[in-house]
């Protein structure tokens, strides 16, 4: 299939119906409205539906009807309008229903700005709801990647009967590109789905529920839930660029960040300098390991950088331990980091 140019936001709708997604209830915010309007138009073309639906409130109460129903469904949203869907997102995880959230992060707390931002990622990767629950975090860095991993998060969402998220920021939804779909999937042709609510006259009612009252019946649920988040790992994304053989500083970054730290190893290497790029796609569950082998062969030292505070650099301090050899730089506010300030961070570390 030849290359087509698509703005981020069109390409992550695209790439949801290849993926056989006929259900879509969101509500617009700025910067994804782009991925509602585009499954407003193009749903009705395949026989889905789209709704507009009154809030984002209603919106991922109605994703846990449809995927209670068997359907492949999602939702999207930016970051105050996910912090509204997280109790929704709470009763999916504990009701173990399968659904693709996308969220084009901008600027916060509250209501922020629609500048992009990667500020979300506690939200994204440490439940922001009630309860013991995960959702599994996909993390592209490019409208092509964005694409691919909206089909691959339907799969997992599948596979692991839980939330699946997409955390893009306001760069990558907006953003033009050549896109290339390298498979499709009819909602005829999808795995059957046996727990579903879809009528019993020839078997046993299902009940799909998130309340056990008695105490026992909940740890056991719960423990049964924490077993497969730790099941999740055997799904771990990461890339590792440049860095083969050692380098002298390993930059930790994902999404955007990651693509402004690759245009700036071509000016280290100038400098006599070796970067390498450890790229986490899995937000959810972290590639710690590979993190920590990748990091044991940068010679001077780790840079985390990211358009927040620090949020991933909590979990990149949790997995390396020595503390003293891992920097930070970062952005916020929907300003983003020019190549050139990696470059000065990367050779203060290296001391060049």
């Amino acid at each position: 299939m030849a290359k087509k140019l698509m703005k981020g936001c069109e390409a992550i709708g695209e790439a949801a119906i290849k993926a056989g997604c006929r259900l879509f209830f969101g509500y617009p915010i700025t910067p994804q409205n782009e991925i509602p309007e585009y499954m407003s138009a193009r749903l009705p073309q395949v026989g889905g539906t789209f709704v507009q639906a009154e809030s984002e409130v209603a919106a991922i109460n109605m994703l846990y009807g449809a995927a209670g129903a068997g359907c492949r469904v999602m939702t999207s949203s930016s970051s105050p309008g996910i912090s509204l869907m997280q109790e929704g997102i709470s009763y999916i995880a504990g009701s173990e229903l399968p659904v693709v959230i996308v969220n084009i992060m901008r600027g916060g707390p509250g209501l922020g700005g629609i500048l992009p931002s990667q500020s979300d990622y506690f939200q994204a990767t440490k439940g922001g709801g009630h309860g013991d629950y995960r959702c599994f975090v996909l993390a592209p860095s490019s409208v092509q990647e964005a694409a691919d991993l909206m089909i691959d998060a339907f799969d997992l969402a599948d596979k692991y009967r839980n939330p699946v998220l997409v955390l893009g920021d306001g760069l990558i939804g907006q953003m033009m590109e050549p896109v290339e779909f390298k498979s499709e999937i009819a909602p005829d042709d999808l795995p059957a789905k046996p727990w579903a609510t879809t009528g019993c006259k020839e078997r046993k009612p299902n009940i799909i529920n998130s309340l056990y009252l008695a105490g026992e019946q909940l740890e056991q649920h719960n423990w049964h839930l924490n077993r497969k988040y730790e099941s999740m790992k055997q799904d771990v994304r990461f890339e590792l660029y440049n860095a083969e053989g050692g380098c002298d500083v390993l930059i930790v970054a994902y999404g955007t960040v990651a693509r402004i730290a690759k245009t700036s190893i071509e000016d280290l290497k100038a400098k006599g300098i070796k970067a390498g790029i450890f790229r986490p796609i899995t937000l959810y569950p972290f590639p710690g390991e590979a993190l920590a082998k990748a990091a044991a062969g940068a010679k001077a030292g780790v840079l985390v950088s990211e358009l927040s505070c620090g949020q991933m650099l909590e979990d990149v301090q949790f997995h390396l331990k020595d503390r003293g050899r891992i920097s930070f730089y970062g952005r916020v506010g929907g300003m983003v980091m020019a190549p050139e300030e990696l470059v000065d961070q990367v050779t203060k570390i290296a001391g060049a």
